[in-house]
């Protein structure tokens, strides 16, 4: 059995995991502070959230410069000494990579929207219309439509998710090979895998056909509210397309060069069936899906569901998820004990993700709307309160301000509630649900071997 098979993998939203800088935002030299706690949990990976050069209008997830930390996390040599730390404690890190669009801020994107005759004219997806006519059907993600008009091109370009995310051309070879480059820099510095951001969006349909409406009673969460307008459509044409697959091939062949594994997030119409197509020995090592990250988790037949996954795609392999940066925390969705929900996650077969507080038993936390960051969030209240009340920082000490996570104003507010759950407290009692995670995490490495 491969070495990276049903290991468990440790989810960090740096934005809030510690801040040491005392700008009251997360960073690279606070989750080197807490290599110990990491370690102690026994898990085999780190998956670090987006943590370049970036604008934030989402958060990292629009990135300007795909080869520097963004300031607000640290530099470069942070991440290295990062790196170091982790490794002497011989747990692997896994950085995210948003490969299928940049902020507008890149430079790439700065000089495709300047003229339709240079280099990088064509390394985005641009078309031809009128200002109030869009060129088909399709809608972003984070509302409305998914084409931008764009003055100085007289076209639009496409953006699956905010404006100010344009999406790459992946019919480009010359992007294909850039992106590549852009992997291999981060695998040359010694990361040891990714987690690849919606890696089912890559490619676009060439002829722009519009995507068929969906019968209403059909729509399911796929990784958004169920108001969003984005469900009611079969993204046919704007996703999952099949030049897909040969691209994952390449990355695949850069990342067994430096024996380095792969996760890539899927969000599609049929996402346990794409996770089967797209895993394999020759693309990517796993997948995940929101199959139960979703509101409506059908927590009683999981075992089943994994069961039947496994007998539908002997060959492909999953990751599993009950929590992350992008949904409701699951001790809101599921009225069990925090125990409970973990031992059921750490006994499936495949890899295991565990998102920071999880451990915890944390809950969702309401975050009024004048503290709103999440864009997601803006575009839906009240319907949908975006993916705030998940972010809020980690609860460290439970006498001390912010409970240990900053010193200064924090990016979100501090969730009171949380200071039974604070890690010094739970800690200190064997029979917590982080010290219970300990054994299960502990006990599943065992079986695992």
């Amino acid at each position: 059995m491969e070495d990276w098979k049903n290991k468990t993998i440790y989810q960090i939203y740096p934005r809030s995991f510690l801040d040491t800088s005392g700008n009251g935002i997360g960073d690279l030299n606070g989750i080197t502070n807490k290599i110990d706690y990491i370690a102690d949990l026994g898990v085999d990976y780190v998956w670090i959230s987006p943590f370049f050069k970036s604008p934030q209008k989402d958060f990292g997830y629009d990135v300007s410069d795909y080869r520097k930390v963004d300031t607000l996390f640290g530099s470069n040599d942070d991440f290295k000494k990062l790196l170091d730390v982790f490794h002497n404690k011989n747990l692997k890190v896994i950085t995210d990579l948003v490969l299928s669009h940049t902020s507008d801020e890149h430079e790439w994107f700065k000089k495709s929207k300047g003229s339709r005759e240079n280099k990088f004219s064509d390394w985005y997806v641009w078309q031809d219309g009128k200002p109030d006519v869009d060129p088909n059907n399709w809608l972003s993600v984070f509302g409305g439509s998914s084409w931008e008009w764009h003055e100085n091109r007289e076209q639009y370009y496409l953006h699956n998710f905010l404006t100010s995310q344009p999406d790459l051309n992946f019919h480009n070879e010359e992007v294909q090979n850039q992106m590549l480059e852009e992997i291999e820099y981060w695998l040359k510095f010694g990361v040891d895998g990714f987690r690849f951001d919606v890696i089912n969006f890559l490619f676009h349909d060439k002829e722009l056909r519009n995507n068929p409406a969906k019968d209403p009673k059909l729509v399911r969460p796929l990784g958004f509210n169920k108001d969003n307008p984005y469900g009611l459509q079969i993204h046919e044409y704007d996703n999952t397309r099949p030049e897909v697959i040969p691209y994952l091939e390449k990355i695949r062949g850069l990342l067994d060069k430096y024996d380095a594994i792969s996760i890539g997030e899927i969000v599609s119409e049929n996402p346990l069936e794409t996770i089967g197509n797209y895993t394999n020995e020759k693309r990517l090592h796993m997948a995940y899906c929101f199959e139960f990250l979703s509101e409506d988790i059908d927590f009683e037949n999981i075992d089943s569901i994994v069961e039947n996954f496994f007998e539908n795609h002997f060959e492909s392999w999953p990751c599993w998820a009950f929590s992350n940066h992008d949904s409701k925390r699951i001790a809101s969705r599921v009225n069990k004990d925090p125990k409970i929900i973990m031992e059921k996650l750490l006994k499936l077969k495949g890899n295991i993700c565990i998102y920071q507080g999880e451990e915890l038993g944390l809950l969702e936390s309401d975050v009024e709307y004048k503290y709103i960051q999440d864009p997601f969030g803006k575009n839906f209240w009240p319907d949908f309160k975006g993916r705030d009340g998940c972010r809020i920082p980690m609860p460290w000490k439970s006498k001390s301000e912010n409970f240990g996570f900053s010193n200064s104003k924090t990016w979100l507010p501090i969730d009171k509630s949380h200071q039974s759950l604070c890690v010094d407290i739970q800690q200190n009692n064997p029979d917590s649900t982080l010290n219970f995670t300990k054994e299960k995490i502990a006990l599943r490495k065992k079986i695992a071997t």
